[in-house]
């Protein structure tokens, strides 16, 4: 069966084993494709932790940030895995199987994909849309968003909302959406 788009990004993430802080590639990929719709792109490499802040549209409204990590956790015991954690499978019930799946490369890949149609459909929005991806949020976390939100302020630079693509969950993956406020 021919997958989604948002599948296939998300299998093609999935399948490069980003264990913190490396990133192997899956935000070269993403910023190719933001890169694609017209973003403007800033790689921020701090330390050994890749990050990456990107921009489109203009100043004249609010900035919308998708914020996000490609890291995971490490795997463990291969052997204790049914299938290689790095296979990215659909198993027989439609779930998208594979480290990262959940949290968080199945949802950078569901903003990605919004992100392009709706550029698509609307290429002169106002204000800006932004992405704030790291490779340092399952780990320490010095490097990553912390530092780059940083250097945002440094600059003058904000983000009047932020969608972080992180499941929250009780009983099912995503069954809870959580409003925070001023780093709550």
């Amino acid at each position: 069966a021919e997958l989604s788009p948002t599948l296939e990004l998300a299998c093609d993430l999935i399948r490069r084993p980003s264990v913190t802080p490396l990133d192997f590639d899956c935000q070269k990929q993403m910023m190719q494709r933001l890169g694609d719709a017209g973003f403007t792109l800033e790689p921020m490499r701090i330390e050994d932790v890749d990050n990456f802040w990107a921009t489109h549209g203009t100043q004249d409204g609010p900035v919308l940030c998708f914020a996000g990590h490609t890291d995971v956790v490490p795997t463990g015991p291969v052997q204790a895995w049914q299938n290689d954690p790095f296979e990215a499978l659909i198993d027989a019930d439609g779930m998208l199987c594979g480290r990262g799946a959940a949290d968080m490369k199945g949802s950078l890949a569901s903003m990605i994909v919004a992100t392009e149609r709706f550029i698509a459909d609307y290429p002169n929005h106002r204000g800006k849309i932004a992405y704030l991806i790291t490779s340092d949020e399952e780990g320490p976390a010095h490097h990553g968003t912390k530092a780059v939100v940083e250097r945002l302020r440094e600059r003058g630079e904000r983000l009047d909302w932020c969608i972080v693509g992180e499941p929250s969950s009780t009983t099912l993956v995503g069954d809870v959406v959580k409003n925070g406020r001023r780093g709550s």
